[in-house]
């Protein structure tokens, strides 16, 4: 058997035995679950064993079958202990204001809170996209406090040994993202003062992206798709545009989908149509003191 083949049948059995375990806790016979969910006998049967490959329309009435997500049935991480579950089910359906008051609540209970952290009001973190002013405004407001400026794509360099290309292209986008941690843990142990200008997807990676909330004053410098678009050609760099005729809509599209991260940050600062100046007085009113 092939590696691959072996992988796809351990995955086929373990949702075989969740739909069993899932189906006994709530009192159902196969056959009384296949005539709720409107799917054969034998076609049941055959998932539970880990032997039919069904389709995702198929999954779908077997959970609602079984009032459950289709995240419980395909086994995610907040399905792995009763815990978990009473969790989510408290979670569900609540306000993001709600849910973030969850979150911080958490935080100071396991000691992750930013109160947490005596230093963080000094060290200043930027995100957002590319073009957004990033290290042009980091390194005039680390001047300005007369503190360290730091490139975490150059902290993740130096860790990695190589460039963040060769990374992507050698070992993929999970190994960026751990490298990433890696550089921003190291520079949080190392300065208590200091302004950090991030990669615009630190969002993509929840702990890292809770690790920054929780150790760094956080700015999220925000711009048009249009102008992040426009000063990134201007710095030299034409592939965005060269290479795909849809990179206008896919920077929408970007940025769309990490806003609500973006905005988690402390302060927003929103650079379109200002100066650089103008950009950096109203950046220094938010961080200085």
């Amino acid at each position: 058997m092939q590696e691959g083949e072996a992988g796809k049948n351990a995955l086929l059995q373990a949702l075989g035995e969740r739909v069993r375990n899932l189906r006994a806790s709530r009192g159902l016979t196969r056959r009384g679950l296949a005539s709720a969910a409107e799917v054969s006998e034998r076609h049941l049967a055959n998932l539970e064993y880990g032997t039919g490959n069904v389709s995702i329309l198929v999954l779908q009435q077997i959970a609602q079958a079984l009032r459950c997500s289709m995240a419980e049935l395909l086994g995610d991480v907040t399905t792995s202990s009763a815990e978990w579950l009473l969790l989510r089910e408290l979670l569900e359906g609540r306000s993001e204001a709600d849910l973030q008051r969850v979150r911080l609540a958490a935080g100071e209970i396991l000691g992750t809170a930013p109160s947490g952290d005596p230093h963080r009001g000094t060290r200043i973190a930027l995100i957002g996209l590319r073009g957004a002013g990033k290290s042009t405004l980091g390194r005039m407001l680390a001047e300005q406090l007369n503190v360290p400026f730091l490139e975490l794509n150059q902290e993740i360099e130096r860790v990695a040994g190589c460039s963040v290309r060769e990374i992507y292209d050698l070992y993929g986008a999970g190994a960026y993202r751990r490298y990433e941690r890696r550089a921003l843990e190291e520079a949080v142990q190392i300065y208590s003062d200091v302004v950090i200008a991030t990669p615009g997807g630190i969002v993509s990676d929840p702990a890292t992206f809770n690790e920054l909330l929780s150790h760094c004053t956080t700015v999220w410098l925000q711009a048009q798709p249009e102008e992040h678009m426009s000063r990134v050609v201007e710095q030299g760099d034409t592939r965005p545009m060269a290479a795909n005729p849809e990179a206008m809509d896919d920077l929408r599209r970007i940025l769309q989908g990490r806003a609500a991260f973006y905005s988690k940050a402390d302060h927003l600062l929103d650079t379109s149509g200002k100066s650089l100046q103008q950009s950096f007085k109203q950046l220094k009113s938010l961080v200085v003191p």
